[in-house]
């Protein structure tokens, strides 16, 4: 693991929504670590370092336990609702070549054929994949797909290692004409057969 990604977590026994609220005054963050078996353990973390490392999805970070290494995933982040302040952290314990089951965000790159828009249906799918190479996130390619194309999740491309969980039949973005598009084509089409029809009336009178 980076050195950035080395997390130093200091060992704390003292609970409760005041004590929190003191931790989080001096820059930590509450967490436990829990999995495998074994206790929770409940940590301090640095707050800044913290705040950065969850701006990734499902974060693997290497926790320094008072001198003791241990790899952990970041399994859930609690919010202040208003001020999204860090709350509390969950970590999951997690050893190197250990499979681990997550949700890994999709974006759409490329721009599907002229007059139509690609919509993703879904945000993320769930993997299992090893828990030291779970990727950022799924690049779906929409470039120049026409209307009517869909892409499910059976047919993405996944990282070396990887196995899909989501249902294969999971629609990931679907590939349409918008409304309006259709509705002002539908006028314009219709105004020329007025158009056209006014044209014959007065070919018929002449």
């Amino acid at each position: 693991m980076s050195e950035d990604t080395t997390v130093p977590a200091e060992l704390r026994s003292s609970f409760g929504k005041g004590f929190a609220r003191r931790l989080r005054a001096a820059g930590k963050i509450p967490a436990v670590i829990y999995g495998h078996g074994t206790d929770p353990v409940h940590v301090a973390l640095p707050g800044h370092q913290m705040m950065l490392l969850v701006r990734r999805a499902n974060a693997v970070i290497e926790l320094d336990i008072e001198g003791t290494s241990q790899l952990a995933l970041v399994k859930d982040v609690q919010r202040d609702p208003v001020h999204q302040i860090i709350e509390h952290i969950d970590l999951l314990v997690v050893n190197k070549g250990e499979k681990v089951t997550v949700d890994v965000p999709l974006y759409t790159t490329g721009e599907s054929f002229p007059g139509t828009i690609a919509t993703l249906d879904a945000s993320s799918i769930s993997l299992e994949v090893e828990a030291t190479h779970i990727p950022e996130h799924i690049e779906v390619d929409v470039e120049g797909l026409e209307d009517g194309t869909h892409i499910t999740a059976g047919e993405l491309t996944l990282p070396r290692g990887a196995s899909l969980l989501s249902d294969p039949e999971t629609l990931i973005v679907a590939v349409t004409v918008p409304a309006a598009t259709l509705a002002a084509e539908d006028e314009i089409a219709a105004a020329d057969a007025e158009v056209a029809a006014e044209q014959s009336e007065e070919a018929d009178a002449e």
